[in-house]
């Protein structure tokens, strides 16, 4: 098993680094005509995970036997990518997003300033603080769609878009840290720590809730000048039942409820896709190719992950707390967050300072890479369209979220 880990620590190294090069491979499908069908298919970074992690169940089964392969694979958790899977798609139905939508607009109306800097300002702020009761990915699906026909369009200059994109990412991973279920890194230690919401709240929440409105300001203020009112389609202006618009919130709030338990939320989710089918004219088509590329990514993640505690783990044992958090601020933008914080939860002995800053470091660096924060590839696959060649350029993301993540940073380390 341990020649399998360092196979697994260099597959898990070129995953990263097709990250980075997904762009070029997209370039290269419009280059190589021939074979842009498999370029573009490698140019998705929703791919990137779920394509390396079967590379490895390939080479543990030629190096280790099908059998110790198949037994991995099985004994991962995907309780995770299920759920995100499943909340993403709930969260973008055509019921939910129109009240969320509209409730917003209204909001936004009723602020002196112009609607769309009011609406833009609200997606980056209060829809990722909505995310520490209705859970960070259905607040990234909800924000992405509120936020694409306002600030992701050919009309606002690129690095503006990064920006944005940082703000959101950043403001989701710390968003969530008001109650202690919403935000994957902070359940992977809630139970284990004897974290409650009373405590994240007194802790991390109101610091985030700081960060998230400073980094909201900033990203509207810098997109002021190219910001204009999203156009209003018919579904805007499409009455919507009261009646179909509770059972879709009924059903999401069962959804986030039974999170830990993917039988039962799965049985919600088919009993959701049924009331769809039923009652159709109210809706619009389901984002369940969107909702399984992230499904796959993350898939993907669990199983590539699973093998890299070898090296993790002592690396985040050996270091004091301040160390702790800038080594899990940088850790953080290369395995997922909730990956980090749960090795954390198995080092014996931690102090009450170590805990906080391992937290504090892993959701302030959630919005640095693709893969840093569970909903992050949820934001991609709904606004990389908005983007030259529908590609999130990873480095543009990097220097995007830089500023955000440094305020993030600043408010958990001095308030």
């Amino acid at each position: 098993m341990f020649a399998i880990e360092h196979l697994a620590a260099g597959i898990f190294a070129i995953a990263l680094a097709h990250t980075f090069l997904a762009k070029q491979f997209e370039r290269l499908s419009h280059r190589y005509p021939r074979h842009a069908g498999v370029f573009h298919l490698l140019g998705e970074v929703e791919i990137v995970f779920g394509f390396w992690a079967m590379v490895l169940i390939g080479v543990m089964a030629f190096a280790s036997g099908p059998a110790q392969a198949v037994d991995y694979a099985e004994s991962r958790n995907y309780t995770e990518p299920l759920f995100v899977f499943v909340v993403m798609v709930m969260a973008a139905s055509r019921p939910i997003v129109m009240t969320v939508q509209r409730t917003l607009a209204a909001l936004a109306r009723a602020t002196p300033l112009p609607t769309a800097l009011s609406l833009a300002w609200l997606g980056l702020a209060a829809v990722p603080l909505m995310g520490s009761l209705i859970t960070e990915p259905a607040a990234m699906t909800i924000a992405a769609l509120t936020l694409a026909p306002l600030v992701f369009t050919p009309l606002m200059p690129t690095r503006l878009k990064y920006l944005a994109l940082g703000v959101l990412f950043v403001n989701i991973s710390i968003g969530g840290t008001l109650t202690s279920y919403a935000a994957p890194p902070v359940l992977m230690v809630a139970a284990t720590w004897g974290w409650d919401s009373a405590f994240m709240l007194s802790h991390f929440g109101w610091k985030a809730v700081i960060a998230v409105l400073i980094n909201a300001s900033i990203a509207t203020w810098c997109m002021r000048g190219h910001l204009t009112a999203a156009p209003q389609s018919g579904d805007a202006q499409a009455s919507m039942p009261l009646g179909v618009v509770a059972v879709h919130a009924a059903l999401l709030a069962a959804v986030v409820v039974l999170a830990h338990h993917p039988v039962l939320f799965l049985g919600v989710f088919l009993l959701f896709l049924g009331y769809t089918h039923a009652y159709a004219r109210y809706q619009s088509p389901l984002i369940l190719k969107e909702a399984l590329l992230v499904g796959f990514f993350l898939a993907g993640l669990v199983v590539l992950g699973g093998l890299q505690s070898w090296w993790l783990q002592p690396l985040v044992a050996s270091m004091v707390p301040l160390a702790l958090f800038f080594g899990a601020l940088g850790l953080t933008a290369i395995t997922d967050n909730a990956a980090l914080t749960y090795l954390g939860s198995q080092i014996e002995g931690m102090s009450d300072a170590a805990k906080y800053m391992l937290m504090a470091g892993a959701v302030a660096g959630g919005g640095l890479t693709v893969i840093a924060n569970a909903p992050n590839p949820a934001g991609v696959a709904l606004l990389k369209h908005g983007f030259s060649n529908a590609t999130i350029s990873i480095g543009g993301l990097l220097l995007g979220a830089l500023l955000p993540t440094a305020i993030a940073a600043l408010a958990f380390l001095c308030l």
